[in-house]
């Protein structure tokens, strides 16, 4: 047999090859428009070629390279958090929340040896992209772990009193402190913005004792503020008051010595005139001690030696009977 061609007909060929160019475009446009992509405003994009870092994109519209590079969206500015001790079950204007399976990491021992079922938030962002996608095999665990065992280490580290009352904000702040330091070793990519802790309560097989030990503290409490107050009242009038006395005795006190040292300087002067002249002082000394006593005597009858009479000098007084 001879060999025999099969000839296409010059209009199935046009066909195909008009078919394959078409195919091609497409492929190609395909390829195009899968290279395209876009960053979302709070996003950015790292890429990756063969699974090797290469670059970051901002946000908006960016090319890669089809079927060799990958784009991986991180948003960055976007806050995140963790629960601890309760899950949301449904974020509304009432939000629902359950403690089912979290007891495990919010049941706590204090440094004075009692329990604490403590609830908190960590909000976070995402600070380097790179080092949130490479540096860590998984972040959002690690940040976890780091967390719990943050908590425990400052709770640990205080009595269950501070914890649940005096203590929190110092607590929290102490615990946002320590989840940044790890977070930087670890480099997780991480910026934590604030630790919230939400209800600190005692177990619940003792929180009736332990609601019963505050509510002694807290009358405790009343009860010196209440002494404290008759104290501020009591005391400084009784302050006052000794002050007056005080100040009364030493006004008496200084008038008394006032009074003998002027009586001494007065009786050192009539002694230097009594020297100079025994008799004239005598006589004056006698004469103003009469005028100071003679008034106060009443009736005076004044007569000389001789005198052997003297009811004509004297004015009885008439009975009733007699002026009749």
């Amino acid at each position: 047999m001879s060999n025999q061609h099969f000839q296409v007909p010059p209009q199935v060929a046009a066909l195909i090859k008009n078919a394959r160019q078409i195919i091609l475009g497409a492929l190609v446009l395909l390829l195009v428009w899968t290279g395209f992509f876009q960053v979302g405003p709070e996003e950015v994009g790292v890429i990756t070629r063969f699974g090797k870092y290469t670059r970051e994109v901002n946000p908006g519209l960016n090319f890669k390279i089809p079927l060799v590079e990958r784009v991986i969206k991180v948003a960055v500015e976007r806050q995140e958090k963790q629960e601890f001790g309760f899950r949301t079950v449904e974020a509304n204007v009432r939000s629902e929340y359950t403690k089912r399976g979290t007891a495990d990491e919010s049941l706590m021992l204090t440094g004075d040896l009692n329990l604490a079922d403590v609830e908190w938030v960590v909000q976070y962002r995402i600070s380097d992209a790179y080092s949130y996608l490479f540096k860590v095999r998984h972040p959002e665990n690690t940040l976890r772990d780091i967390s719990e065992s943050s908590m425990r280490q400052v709770v640990g580290d205080r009595t269950v009193n501070e914890v649940l009352t005096v203590g929190r904000s110092e607590v929290a702040l102490a615990v946002e402190e320590l989840i940044q330091r790890l977070s930087d070793e670890y480099e997780l990519g991480i910026r934590v913005e604030q630790v919230v802790l939400q209800d600190v309560t005692p177990p619940d097989p003792v929180k009736s004792a332990f609601n019963a030990v505050n509510e002694a503290q807290q009358e405790k409490e009343t009860l010196i503020n209440q002494a404290k107050s008759e104290y501020n009242k009591v005391i400084p009038h009784a302050r006052g008051q000794a002050r007056e006395t005080i100040q009364k005795a030493e006004g008496y006190a200084s008038a008394r010595v006032n009074n003998a040292q002027g009586e001494a300087t007065r009786f050192e002067l009539l002694y230097q005139e009594y020297v100079k002249a025994p008799e004239v002082t005598r006589r004056r000394l006698y004469m103003e001690t009469m005028q100071r006593v003679l008034p106060e005597l009443g009736n005076k009858i004044i007569t000389d030696q001789e005198g052997n009479n003297v009811l004509p000098l004297l004015q009885m007084p008439l009975s009733p009977a007699n002026k009749q």
